[in-house]
């Protein structure tokens, strides 16, 4: 999170460069698409993930109230016509922002995204790349923040926890988990320590630099306190106890499965950083039709923190 770089970037179904001539036809025809790179340029709703964003849009509105937020949740919120269920149908109860945060709390989200003032939340946005491109030396897709200030109730309940036409890539929620671990400032991801030649002079070092600053660190501070207590007994409490801290996000994104519009996937998020005091490696995992958070994605996180500190 300190320095941007990128120390590990996987996307899976993949493939071997060194037959791509004898697999060519498999590789463009296969409805997989080994050959797309989805941790850069695969959008995905960001589900629950999104929360960090919304999040730091009510407590920038809410600096000097935000902690007397109450919002007692009884599995689901009807505003209108709109009916917004917690995920599992779970009741939560009467909860803080950061219990509803810890918690994953679909209804307390989707009524402060009813509440949020548009520009100001379509700007925080926008600051963390959406609908904005990322200076990367691979290709990204861009993202999607689709909501418009005569957007529908629905739409803004949509959107506050990730869903709707909301898009992002795993990249991008990389660098929003980095951009809280880092004390409010993005630093530009590269993936090239340097270039040497075979006999090991170096021809270039690629250096850290700042790319974005997108909140103060009084903002990433509050933003790293509800994460960490998600890690602890919240809905990545599974990264507990493992000899190393973990500060996080689990999401359950909705997809259409086909055209119907009927027939509902879940992907399966994580996104988060490790040793919370100081910060070391920042990680977004996601799942294809994976199912929760708390059940694929985080299990998943424990493999690459553990590879990380124990070397397995």
């Amino acid at each position: 999170p300190d320095t941007g770089k990128i120390l590990a970037m996987v996307s899976l179904p993949g493939f071997d460069p060194n037959t791509i001539s004898q697999d060519w036809d498999y590789l463009v025809s296969s409805e997989n698409s080994p050959l797309l790179n989805r941790a850069a340029q695969g959008l995905y709703p960001p589900g629950s993930t999104f929360k960090i964003l919304t999040t730091l849009a009510y407590i920038r509105e809410n600096p000097d109230t935000y902690q007397n937020f109450s919002f007692d949740c009884q599995g689901v919120v009807t505003i209108g016509d709109v009916s917004i269920t917690c995920y599992g149908g779970q009741m939560h109860g009467q909860e803080t922002l950061e219990e509803a945060f810890m918690r994953s709390c679909n209804g307390a989200f989707a009524t402060i995204g009813t509440e949020l003032k548009y520009s100001p939340y379509k700007e925080i946005c926008q600051d963390f790349f959406f609908n904005d491109s990322i200076d990367f030396a691979m290709d990204t897709a861009k993202s999607s923040f689709a909501l418009q200030e005569n957007s529908s109730v629905g739409d803004q309940m949509t959107t506050a926890i990730g869903q709707g036409d909301t898009l992002a890539t795993p990249l991008q929620m990389a660098l929003i988990a980095s951009a809280v671990a880092n004390g409010g400032t993005i630093m530009k991801p590269y993936y090239l320590d340097h270039i040497s030649t075979y006999d090991g002079d170096l021809v270039k070092q690629y250096k850290s630099s700042a790319y974005r600053t997108v909140m103060s660190s009084d903002e990433a501070a509050v933003l790293a306190q509800f994460m960490t207590r998600t890690g602890v007994e919240g809905t990545a409490a599974a990264l507990s106890g493992n000899g190393y801290t973990v500060a996080g996000k689990t999401g359950s994104a909705e997809y259409d499965l086909d055209d119907s519009g009927d027939s509902l996937g879940t992907h399966s998020w994580f996104v988060g950083y490790s040793n919370v005091e100081d910060p070391d490696i920042a990680v977004a995992v996601i799942v294809e039709n994976g199912g929760s958070g708390s059940s694929t994605a985080v299990p998943l996180a424990k493999t690459v923190f553990d590879a990380y500190y124990y070397g397995y």
